[in-house]
C-alpha cells in the first residue's frame, strides 16, 4: 500500500513539474537567449579569416591566433527607470523582438533582481548616446532598469538590491567611481531618467558616482562658459538646455534650467576631479 501511495505520489510531482515547466511565460525567449548565445558562441570561435597583405597583395599560407586576449569588460554602468507601470510590463517589453530594447538587469520594487543578460554581451539601452568622446556607449557599458514610472520615489528595498548589486559590478570589472551615470546624463535630449527623486547622493557616498556641494570658495573661471564646462564633465552640448537641464537633475536634484553660482561651483568640482582621476 505504502508503495502504491509512493508511486502515485511521484507521478503527480512530475505531472506537476512538467505544468509548472510547460507555464512558465518566458520559457520560449529563454530558449531565443540560449540559441542567440549558442550562435554568437560560434562566431567567436571561430578562426579569423585570411586578409589579403597589403604590401604583398596575398593571404598569409597559414593562421597564426595570439595567445593574448580575453573578453571586452563593461567600464560604465548606466541607471535607467523603466518608465513603465510594472516589473512583469518591462520583463515582456524586454522579451519581445519587435521593441529592441533590453537591459543587463532589472530591479522590481520588491528588491527582486533579474539578471537579463550576460554582463559581457552588449545590451541595447543607451540607444543614440554620448558621454565625452564616447558615442558609443552600449559597447562599453551595463544597463540596470529600476521599475519605476518615472515620477515616483523609488522604494528602499530596490536601492538596498542596487547597492549590493554595483558593489559587485565595481569590484568585478574595476569599474571606476566616476563612471556610474544615468540614462539622462548620456542622451540628455531624449532621456530625463532615473528621475529627480534618485538618490545619486548616497550613491556617492559609497563609491558608485561622485557628488559635490555648492562651496562658495570654488568656482568656474570667468572665461569658461556652462555648456563648454559641461562638455568638460563629459555632457553633449548639441541641446545646451538638455545638457544643463541633466546636469541639474543629477548632481543639483533640480528640475529648472536656470544655472546658478552654486552650478558653477559644483561644475567646477566636477571638472577638477575628472582631472585628477586621469
Amino acid at each position: 500500500m505504502s508503495n502504491k501511495y509512493f508511486t502515485i505520489s511521484a507521478f503527480l510531482l512530475v505531472i506537476i513539474s512538467i505544468v509548472s515547466c510547460n507555464s512558465f511565460q518566458y520559457r520560449e525567449t529563454n530558449r531565443f537567449y540560449k540559441r542567440q548565445a549558442k550562435q554568437l558562441i560560434k562566431e567567436i570561435s571561430a578562426e579569423p579569416f585570411a586578409v589579403i597583405d597589403s604590401v604583398n597583395t596575398v593571404a598569409a599560407p597559414k593562421w597564426v591566433g595570439t595567445t593574448n586576449f580575453d573578453l571586452r569588460k563593461p567600464n560604465f554602468v548606466i541607471i535607467h527607470h523603466t518608465a513603465q507601470n510594472s516589473c512583469d510590463q518591462t520583463l515582456r517589453t524586454f522579451t519581445l523582438e519587435r521593441t529592441k530594447v533590453s537591459a543587463h538587469y532589472v530591479i522590481c520594487k520588491d528588491g527582486t533582481v533579474h539578471h537579463m543578460l550576460n554582463d559581457y554581451l552588449r545590451a541595447w539601452h543607451g540607444g543614440v548616446a554620448k558621454w565625452g568622446n564616447n558615442t558609443d556607449i552600449n559597447s562599453s557599458s551595463i544597463g540596470i532598469e529600476i521599475d519605476n514610472n518615472g515620477f515616483e520615489p523609488f522604494e528602499p528595498k530596490q536601492i538596498e538590491s542596487l547597492l549590493n548589486l554595483l558593489s559587485v559590478l565595481k569590484s568585478k570589472y574595476k569599474i571606476p567611481e566616476t563612471n556610474f551615470i544615468g540614462h539622462a546624463d548620456i542622451a540628455p535630449t531624449r532621456k530625463n531618467d532615473p528621475n529627480i527623486n534618485f538618490p545619486w547622493s548616497l550613491l556617492a557616498q559609497k563609491g558608485y558616482g561622485v557628488w559635490y556641494e555648492p562651496n562658495s570658495s570654488i568656482t568656474l573661471p570667468s572665461n569658461l562658459s556652462t555648456p563648454y564646462a559641461l562638455a568638460l564633465v563629459g555632457y553633449d552640448i548639441k541641446d545646451t538646455t538638455a545638457a544643463i537641464l541633466a546636469f541639474k537633475r543629477h548632481f543639483r536634484q533640480d528640475s529648472t534650467s536656470i544655472i546658478t553660482e552654486a552650478d558653477r561651483s559644483v561644475l567646477s568640482q566636477l571638472i577638477q576631479r575628472k582631472i585628477s582621476s586621469k
